[in-house]
């Protein structure tokens, strides 16, 4: 396993400092934001396409410090009700799968999206309960009449640019928020479709991401290092579906946590475990989001975290047995 960090909160430094600054912490891989909401300068989309030389400069800032590009980011909604909205997230998407296949990063990310009650809506639905039946009426026009349709012909386009693994966030507010949401639109869809395994979001939702790790065996392309933490003092009188912002910290039923701030160093052992019992061995991406720490502490004191509980060799043989 290796130690890597999303590196959009690094945006105030230039590309090569920031990978200087990770390298000398000993992070291993970097993802990009390339597209969506997650754009950046740090790989910028159209000059990226348009160049090759660009490419080869971006390819030997990274290898050069001995690190690896794990995954590209291009999160957004893609089908959005907004038709404007909805067709800008799709060329970046498409944009950022083109680029992944011309710098030979496998793993392209996104957020499966969410689209409106019916047709004609201009904002997302999601919906969290199944009555009054209007609810059970919405999904059914979403999954089958937007989302399974979008992303068959978005698994076609990206296997014919080469890329075999689009991992998606389970992100409440998105139609795939859940292990079975996933494996739902990996069914419908196919094998392209897997997960960029975030726990926090899980958390909250009161998933146990071990068993999440379980239940998605074999569909696992990326995973993010982000902890949460639950506010009992808030949660049990208001629930965690909490809609404040995330800079009212003291009101929330939750907030996101540099990894081993919201669950002990015991959860993130079993989770490393599970990753690797379903063989899983890649790169965990610290993505700060840690709204109590500076980027520089967050990210110091998670990555020193990762360091002592990744599984850095392979796997070992019984030899005892």
């Amino acid at each position: 396993m290796r130690t890597g960090v999303f590196t959009v909160i690094l945006q105030s430094l230039e590309l090569d400092r920031a990978l200087d600054y990770l390298a000398g912490l000993g992070v291993e891989a970097v993802e990009l934001g390339a597209g969506g909401y997650a754009r950046s300068a740090h790989c910028p989309l159209e000059s990226l396409l348009g160049s090759e030389r660009k490419r080869k400069e971006l390819l030997r800032a990274v290898h050069s410090r001995g690190l690896r590009i794990s995954a590209l980011n291009a999160a957004g909604n893609p089908i959005h009700p907004n038709r404007k909205l909805a067709a800008s997230f799709d060329q970046d998407f498409r944009r950022v799968i083109r680029l992944a296949n011309q710098l030979e990063v496998e793993v392209v990310i996104n957020f499966s999206g969410c689209p409106g009650g019916a047709p004609g809506d201009k904002s997302p639905n999601w919906v969290t309960c199944p009555w009054p039946p209007d609810y059970l009426k919405i999904l059914d026009y979403q999954w089958n009449k937007v989302v399974v349709p979008y992303w068959r012909k978005t698994a076609v386009f990206a296997r014919r640019e080469g890329v075999k693994k689009i991992a998606l966030e389970m992100h409440p507010g998105f139609v795939v928020y859940n292990p079975e949401t996933l494996l739902k639109l990996r069914r419908a869809v196919g094998p392209v479709i897997g997960a960029n395994f975030d726990p926090s979001h899980l958390f909250w939702q009161g998933i146990d991401p071990c068993a999440a790790v379980r239940v998605l065996r074999g569909a696992i392309w990326h995973v993010h290092a982000k902890d949460t933490a639950i506010h009992d003092w808030n949660a049990t009188t208001h629930g965690t579906l909490d809609a404040k912002h995330y800079g009212d910290e003291l009101n929330r039923s939750w907030i996101f946590r540099t990894v081993g701030y919201g669950h002990p160093r015991h959860f993130w052992c079993n989770f490393v475990s599970a990753l690797r019992l379903v063989g899983y061995d890649g790169v965990l991406s610290m993505e700060h989001e840690d709204s109590l720490m500076t980027p520089r502490e967050g990210l110091e004191k998670g990555i020193r975290f990762l360091q002592s509980i990744l599984l850095h060799e392979p796997k070992g043989k019984v030899t005892w047995a």
